[in-house]
C-alpha cells in the first residue's frame, strides 16, 4: 500500500519517508492489514514537530498524534501509539468482553413444590 505523507511548513526528504516506511513495515507484522495510511507533518512556531497519522483498518480507523522537539523522536512516539492501538485491535476478539459465548450458564432450579402448604397457627 502507498503511504501518503503531507508536509506543512516542512519538506519531505527521502530520509523522512524511509523512516516512516520502516516504522509502518513493523506495524504490518502484527497481521492486521493497514488499508489507507495518511500522515501530516508540521513544524510549529514553538520549534516542535507535530505529526498526525490516520490509518484505516478492517475494524475501523486508528488516529494518533505526537509532538517532539526532534522529528525522529516524534516519529518514534507516533509509532508507539499506533502499535498500542493495533495490538488492542488485534486482541479484541479474544477478550472476554467481546465474546460472551464462553459465559457459564446457570443451571435452572428443578425443585418441585407442593401446591398445598399448611401453616401452623400460633
Amino acid at each position: 500500500m502507498t503511504l501518503e505523507i503531507t508536509g506543512k511548513n516542512i519538506d519531505i526528504t527521502p530520509a523522512i519517508r524511509e523512516r516512516f516506511e520502516f516504522k509502518f513495515d513493523k506495524l504490518e507484522k502484527l497481521q492486521v492489514p493497514l488499508i489507507k495510511k495518511h500522515i501530516m507533518i508540521s513544524k510549529e512556531p514553538s520549534k516542535l514537530f507535530k505529526i498526525e497519522a490516520s490509518v484505516s483498518i478492517a475494524g475501523g480507523q486508528l488516529v494518533a498524534s505526537a509532538e517532539h522537539e526532534d522529528l525522529f523522536g516524534a516519529i518514534t512516539d507516533l509509532y508507539q501509539k499506533l502499535d498500542r492501538q493495533l495490538k488492542k485491535q488485534a486482541h479484541k476478539p479474544n477478550s472476554r468482553r467481546a465474546s460472551h459465548s464462553e459465559k457459564p450458564v446457570q443451571a435452572e432450579d428443578t425443585t418441585e413444590y407442593d401446591d398445598e402448604v399448611e401453616f401452623d397457627e400460633v
